[in-house]
């Protein structure tokens, strides 16, 4: 969950480390650092507690250098700090690590009976000095020696004063990324750090070791056998990683929703035979009819965004079909069914936890898609098959224009699916056309921004909220609370409307504002219902709708357009972002980059 930039060339890297680190602050934002070697072959760090801009200020003068190493950091062990900031050095050697080293006090205690001193409470720090006190020729070898003592994940990037021609990368469990240049080499954790320079990148698998020099690269794994990568073409370029006039990347996100959707859609929609086009499942249409039951597997708005698409299955496909938290599903011995369709849905196709439930459930023979934006990630090159969202790079830590993405996704899946199975002509038409029509739809949600941005201000001074919604809007109630909680730190929980009356209504009271999903479906009058409870407890209430509500129900009505029942939930989703959005700026928070969370979770 942290930010790694490296360059190997002729030219001074220092420029190149800020600029990377800045483009990947959003992974990682509590201190930062970066380690050159000098003209005169002494690396030189230069660290501190904050953000990037903080790093760059404090800059020494002079600070200049070739190979470097740079890291922006969330923190897993020891406080932020200057001195807990990476990268960490031992001797000539500097290390930026991404992970977790679980055997970290077990390796610190036997180095430090050999005389080794530590300065930082990290795990990291214990890798510089394995690599330090390795008897190896060549920094190759030395790093692969150290990393077979380590248990746990890591990404990783070494320099050596001693060998000043190579910089060597690790990756197992943590993205690394290559990017090839002229006469020159990049790496990095993410492609975000790489697109000002180069299109041409290479993904490194867990276990492989990378030598990068300015004029290539080789690859081999911890036992040293060699191994052959082809590189591949990034399709997005810097500018995509610019805020372009908006005060924010959350804002500017959600915006960008109408055009996401289209590239979801784009080339996938079949007129002919009222489906969806999925080549990239690799599964026909006999393999698809034996699938007894879905699965979707992720963690946080991919979880939420899986709930979405269970239902939108059960509905189309009338397959039975469940959503998971990954990171429970890995640790519960689970029973992996031959018949069950696994699907593993994560924005940057790098969680961990959702990786190392892929991996285990194609252990155990398991049928896996996978569902991410980010092409030649880990999932997608794990799973079987897929689906990308080519939603474009999504900056901020909260996730939305992926989230939809992901809900348009499961519609396609669930369409494909339900089209192969039993569901009519007439449908897969209706359920075409009302996907065509979300990209504009979402367009007239966001022209009424300013009345959501109103309602939020006068939210903000809630100290804590509910959200409800039956069937397909409960998991909408839920992803909205998760944003409302993740930007505006304000206290959110999402329950079942029916629920209510079930223990949680007696939080009910003039202070605790409800957020309510009311779209007008089959359980239209059930809903309304459930605003009468509150509404007898003066609770108030935020409804967001197809219709305007008898005032004596809601304090406020959010209106979205109608869709089909199967599809409402993308665009019930899109208010409850600007909600959250406008509740943070009214409070002042820095929306982009919430306290204690990053953007791609890669540890456990």
């Amino acid at each position: 969950m942290c930010g790694i930039v490296a360059h190997i060339g002729s030219r001074d890297c220092v420029p190149i480390l800020l600029e990377g680190l800045a483009r990947l602050e959003y992974r990682g934002y509590d201190s930062a650092g970066i380690a050159v070697l000098s003209r005169s072959g002494e690396v030189r760090v230069h660290k501190a507690k904050g953000r990037v801009a903080d790093l760059a200020a404090g800059l020494p003068a002079r600070f200049k250098g070739s190979p470097g190493i740079g890291h922006t950091r969330w923190a897993t062990h020891g406080e932020p700090s200057d001195v807990n900031a990476h990268p960490h050095v031992c001797g000539p050697i500097a290390i930026v690590h991404n992970g977790i080293i679980e055997n970290a006090d077990e390796l610190r205690a036997k180095l430090s009976v050999d005389g080794a001193v530590f300065a930082s409470e990290t795990d990291s720090e214990v890798l510089a000095h394995l690599i330090a006190a390795s008897s190896a020729d060549d920094l190759e070898e030395a790093v692969r020696q150290a990393l077979t003592s380590v248990v746990g994940t890591y990404g990783i990037v070494v320099l050596d004063a001693r060998h000043p021609d190579v910089i060597v990368a690790a990756r197992n469990g943590s993205p690394v990324v290559l990017g090839l240049g002229d006469k020159e080499m990049f790496v990095a954790s993410d492609v975000a750090a790489l697109v000002r320079y180069t299109r041409q990148v290479v993904h490194l698998d867990d276990g492989e070791v990378a030598a990068v020099r300015a004029d290539g690269f080789v690859t081999s794994t911890l036992d040293a056998q060699t191994t052959i990568k082809k590189p591949s073409t990034i399709d997005t370029d810097a500018a995509s990683y610019d805020a372009e006039g908006y005060t924010h990347f959350m804002r500017k996100e959600i915006h960008e929703q109408p055009r996401a959707v289209e590239r979801a859609l784009r080339g996938r929609l079949d007129s002919r035979f009222h489906t969806a086009h999925l080549g990239g499942l690799n599964m026909d249409a006999r393999q698809l009819r034996e699938i007894r039951r879905v699965l979707v597997l992720g963690c946080g708005s991919a979880y939420y965004s899986g709930q979405v698409g269970a239902q939108l299955i059960e509905d189309l496909a009338r397959i039975p079909a469940a959503a998971e938290p990954a990171s429970e599903f890995r640790y519960r011995n689970p029973v992996v069914e031959a018949d069950t369709l696994y699907v593993g849905v994560s924005q940057s196709g790098e969680t961990y936890d959702t990786l190392a439930a892929v991996q285990e459930l194609k252990r155990k023979g398991g049928q896996v898609l996978g569902v991410v934006n980010s092409v030649g990630s880990a999932i997608a090159r794990e799973c079987d098959g897929g689906m990308y969202l080519h939603a474009g790079p999504e900056i901020s830590v909260t996730s939305t224009k992926t989230f939809t993405a992901t809900a348009v996704a499961f519609a396609l899946l669930a369409l494909h699916l339900g089209r192969i199975h039993d569901l009519s002509p007439a449908d897969g038409r209706r359920i075409i056309a009302g996907l065509h029509a979300v990209p504009g739809q979402i367009e007239e949600i966001l022209a009424g921004e300013q009345h959501v941005a109103d309602v939020a201000a006068e939210l903000a001074n809630a100290k804590g909220m509910f959200f409800v919604g039956r069937v397909r809007g409960y998991p909408v109630a839920r992803e909205g609370a998760q944003k409302l909680k993740e930007v505006s730190y304000l206290h959110a929980e999402a329950y079942p409307a029916s629920e209510l009356k079930h223990g949680p209504l007696a939080l009910v009271n003039p202070e605790l504002p409800t957020v309510a999903i009311v779209p007008s479906d089959e359980l239209f009058d059930k809903n309304l219902s459930t605003l009468g409870e509150i509404r007898a407890r003066r609770g108030p209430v935020i409804a967001v709708a197809h219709t305007d509500l008898d005032p004596k129900l809601a304090d406020h009505v959010i209106r979205v357009p109608k869709n089909e029942p199967e599809l409402d939930p993308i665009l019930l989703s899109v208010p409850l972002q600007m909600l959250a959005y406008h509740a943070a700026v009214a409070l002042g928070n820095d929306v982009d980059k919430p306290r204690n969370l990053a953007k791609s979770v890669t540890v456990e």
